[in-house]
């Protein structure tokens, strides 16, 4: 198979950007770097196009690996035609491919084996052929062997059956077709295993819905369903049509001897060997597919919290609120550092309210705090009324937002949060992570598993590598999008850019601790480890400030620096114009790119990068991500009403609608149905997490406490 063409053709793009990445990526070459640093070999691919490329680059060569293994073992075993060889090597998926192995793969002890070690295989062709004259009984009695285990003519005919049986099961169209017809026509069912139990799978006890219509997220949940043990799922095949289609195939001949035998083998062969196997590859194919679409909207949702924007410049009070054990509060100034941490008891069994807000009171004076990041966890609602009688009470401006939690208390307790804080207790660390969180969110939230932060769903019940993969693929590409302040980033960051591995990263902040502050990045090929292919993959997203060179602080490679400052020279400008933000112009200075960077010896795409570059040094991308909403009073369930419309912030994207924060500590689910007036495949064609939305509520169940909205504020 010619994997370029392949490629180039399902992604569809041109084949030069395909050889182009897939070269790259041999090479060694990071996705990010890739994507950043060499558009003009790749025709601007971005990362999402190179990841899918990656992705599917990987399972071709293997596919094309496994051919060679089974073509060397059908080969070897003197069985290899050249009409199998063909058909093999045009497969195009591994079904096919171990389809059409299928007959040649050494097998287990099975009953045809047994009946071929009977001496029955000439006895399974005479009938196979369809040409016996003589009643079958009489021409079963000539195999008849006590010896081998064949006792009568029955025995003969039944172990002649298993043979015939295997050899149907074996063949890969007819496993194809019977494949395809069962998803086309199929159906999957499920039933309760106790009708009484109360579960979250009640609407599944009686499901019936066509293969082919069933939702990425139905078949996750009876998945778990049927794991957990509440139900019993089965795949239902157009039986009659394939049995019909199999008789056609098979019988050839009207031969009264032999066809109502062949009968029999062939509904054997489809209830006892190829139902079963295809029913298991369909439900594994489903679940794969399932698992594939919600890796990618888990993706999309983590990617959307990573961005959200910094909150710059502010002094954050953590709470991470509690009932007996008392909220723990953490003060952090704008650069991350924790000032101070206490613990108040203003909520139950406690109740020192008082108490509690004149500890708060004199944090805030003392230290100028200007907004309090509380965890969405229990206690918070009371927490919340603590917090909003508290700042009618003082006559400075304070405001509060609630943030997910998720994944704090994963943190809190992780190997990396006793590193970071050897001193604090489990608490202490959830509040400092609270306030981190709105600061830099992105900073911060590497630092878990990107698994646990919340925003998927079924996650624990997928493939954990390929999640993981994936996810990791993402906190890559934003960490790298953001680019990081050498100066500043911990490890648990660093370890994220292009081309630094744990080991580097943890590297460079002791070298960072033991040298003071990199002046340059140039002097990252002091750190052990770091040899020339990292500091090529790497160079570009670590920030410099008040650096040796003002183009470290931008997003400029080192290896253009020559061509950057050739074009200032070309333009009049100096370095220092680029520290002092005065080449904001440049762009309207250029007429034609193509001339200037054949001059420079650039290409045009990357002339245009460094242009972009200098007007906006390390512009940060997370600038045009909608702002958290910050509250100063608070709002409870039994406050809702139906019709009232709401200001929100999208806490998680799932396949059937979207959960909204609307400050009421329950979020509110708003259905595909309820986001917009045209038809919509899924909710991420109209929502991400983090985005503002208005909401009208429709309904509000304060015993389950679900509330229903809709986006649909008209009328």
């Amino acid at each position: 198979m010619d994997i370029i063409a392949k490629l180039t053709e399902e992604l569809g793009i041109k084949r030069y950007q395909t050889e182009a990445a897939v070269k790259l990526i041999d090479e060694g070459n990071t996705i990010p770097f890739i994507a950043r640093y060499r558009k003009e070999a790749t025709g601007a691919l971005n990362d999402e196009v190179l990841r899918s490329l990656f992705e599917r680059l990987n399972y071709l060569r293997n596919l094309e690996e496994r051919k060679e293994t089974v073509l060397a073992s059908i080969e070897e075993q003197g069985k290899l035609t050249e009409e199998l060889k063909a058909q093999i090597l045009a497969a195009e998926t591994m079904v096919l491919v171990e389809d059409l192995y299928r007959p040649y793969k050494p097998k287990r002890r099975t009953r045809a084996t047994i009946a071929k070690e009977r001496g029955l295989e000439p006895l399974a062709n005479l009938i196979t052929l369809q040409m016996l004259k003589t009643p079958l009984m009489e021409e079963a009695a000539k195999f008849i062997d006590p010896e081998k285990g064949v006792e009568t003519a029955e025995d003969a005919v039944a172990g002649a059956k298993d043979i015939i049986a295997e050899a149907v099961s074996d063949e890969a169209d007819y496993r194809t077709y019977i494949r395809d017809l069962t998803v086309k026509k199929g159906r999957m069912i499920s039933t309760a295993k106790d009708a009484e139990a109360e579960s979250v799978y009640e609407m599944y006890y009686d499901f019936d819905e066509p293969i082919a219509k069933l939702a990425g997220h139905r078949i996750l949940a009876i998945n778990r369903g049927e794991k957990e043990k509440f139900l019993t799922v089965k795949v239902e095949a157009p039986a009659e049509d394939i049995l019909r289609y199999l008789e056609k195939k098979i019988i050839t001949r009207d031969n009264p001897q032999t066809a109502p035998v062949i009968k029999e083998v062939v509904e054997d062969a489809y209830d006892r060997l190829i139902a079963p196997a295809i029913e298991r590859e369909i439900r594994s194919d489903l679940t794969e597919r399932a698992e594939d679409g919600a890796i990618k909207v888990f993706g999309k949702n983590l990617e959307q919290l990573l961005m959200q924007p910094p909150i710059a410049g502010q002094v954050v009070l953590g709470w991470d609120p509690a009932f007996r054990t008392g909220c723990k509060l953490a003060v952090v100034d704008p650069t991350g550092k924790v000032l101070d941490t206490t613990v108040i008891y203003p909520t139950a069994p406690q109740n020192k309210v008082e108490e509690a807000k004149a500890v708060v009171k004199k944090l805030i004076s003392k230290y100028g705090i200007t907004l309090i990041s509380l965890g969405n966890g229990t206690a918070s609602r009371e927490s919340e009324q603590v917090i909003v009688e508290l700042l009618k009470e003082i006559p400075v401006k304070v405001q509060y937002i609630i943030v997910n939690e998720a994944g704090a208390s994963v943190y809190s307790a992780s190997k990396l949060a006793t590193e970071e804080f050897p001193n604090f207790d489990v608490g202490q660390r959830s509040a400092t992570s609270m306030a981190r969180r709105l600061q830099d969110p992105l900073a911060e939230l590497v630092k878990i598993d990107p698994k646990s932060i919340g925003v998927g769903q079924y996650q624990h019940d997928m493939n954990q590598k390929k999640l993981g993969e994936a996810l990791g693929g993402v906190v890559e590409d934003c960490v790298n999008k953001v680019g990081v302040d050498l100066n500043t980033a911990s490890a648990s960051l660093l370890e994220y850019i292009s081309g630094i591995s744990k080991v580097i990263a943890k590297n460079i902040v002791a070298y960072r601790e033991e040298n003071g502050r990199f002046t340059s990045r140039a002097e990252l090929l002091k750190v052990p480890k770091l040899g020339p292919k990292a500091y090529e993959q790497c160079a570009g997203f670590m920030r410099i400030n008040d650096g040796k060179n003002p183009l470290d602080a931008t997003g400029v490679h080192p290896e253009s620096y020559d061509a950057t400052k050739k074009l200032l020279e070309k333009l009049g400008y100096t370095l220092e114009d680029v520290k002092s933000r005065k080449v904001e112009g440049v762009s309207k200075r250029i007429s034609e790119y193509k001339k200037l960077a054949d001059e420079l010896g650039i290409g045009d795409i990357t002339l245009h990068d460094i242009v972009k570059e200098l007007e906006k040094p390390a512009r940060d991308p997370r600038e045009d991500m909608p702002k958290p909403i910050l509250r100063s009073d608070v709002l409870d369930m039994k406050d809702l009403t139906p019709g009232m419309i709401l200001k929100g912030t999208v806490r998680n994207v799932i396949d059937f609608g979207a959960f909204v924060d609307i400050g009421v500590h329950q979020d509110g689910l708003v259905h595909i149905s309820q986001m917009c007036d045209k038809f919509i495949k899924h909710p991420l064609e109209v929502v991400s997490v983090g985005d503002i939305v208005e909401v009208k509520v429709i309904s509000v169940d304060l015993k389950k406490q679900r509330i229903a909205l809709t986006m649909k504020l008209g009328g």
